[in-house]
């Protein structure tokens, strides 16, 4: 059966025995308690010992001078097997034999928490709070950063094919108007014009002949 002592200062210590069944044993000055402490320093109802899934709890009734361990006044406490609490002044030890802890142990066995492999530091990607970190993709290349060389030849190209187009064009319509082509009409004008031989002057019939 678990055992609790209750000390009130100069005093002797009362020892008290339980069953594990017992649900509830309440504490206080008051005669109605379950446990009865002669003690100005505790409340008419100070505290309640609960039973819980596995083990036990002292529960502060809103004390006057609080139920304290360690110093730290606390409005619930687990209890263990040799722990020690102050109601006010009064000392309160609970204790549990090697078959209660046992019983108490296989009403709330422990759970074995698993081990959780995580990833190397180097492999997690750099976050924000606003998610994985982008980096901006390269602008694209500009006139501006081109190789001078390839703009100067794309230039004469565009200078040659720019002729061309124009040649053509004045050619069509050379054509259309002359019926000649363009390459024709400048090629007879590069030729001299034929010079004409001058007439001999016809004879006069007024004029004697020599005989």
């Amino acid at each position: 059966m678990p055992r609790v002592i209750i000390t009130v200062p100069d005093q002797t210590p009362q020892p008290y025995r339980f069953q594990l069944d017992r649900q509830s044993v309440k504490m206080g000055r008051g005669s109605d308690n379950d446990i009865a402490i002669n003690c100005g320093s505790v409340s008419v109802h100070h505290a309640v010992m609960e039973r819980i899934s596995g083990g036990y709890q002292i529960r502060d009734l809103e004390s006057t001078n609080g139920t304290k361990l360690d110093g730290n006044r606390l409005p619930i406490i687990a209890l263990r097997d040799g722990l020690s609490v102050k109601l006010g002044d009064v000392a309160f030890d609970f204790s549990l034999t090697d078959e209660e802890k046992e019983a108490l142990a296989r009403e709330n066995p422990p759970t074995e928490s698993k081990i959780i492999a995580e990833e190397p530091e180097k492999a997690r990607p750099k976050t924000s709070d606003r998610g994985p970190v982008r980096r901006p993709a390269p602008a694209p290349a500009t006139l501006a950063s081109a190789n001078p060389a390839h703009s100067f030849l794309a230039m004469v190209v565009f200078l040659i094919l720019a002729a061309l187009a124009f040649y053509v064009g004045l050619s069509i319509r050379h054509e259309k108007e002359t019926h000649q082509s363009l390459l024709q009409s400048m090629s007879n004008k590069d030729k001299p014009a034929d010079t004409a031989a001058p007439a001999e002057p016809a004879a006069d019939p007024a004029t004697p002949t020599a005989e």
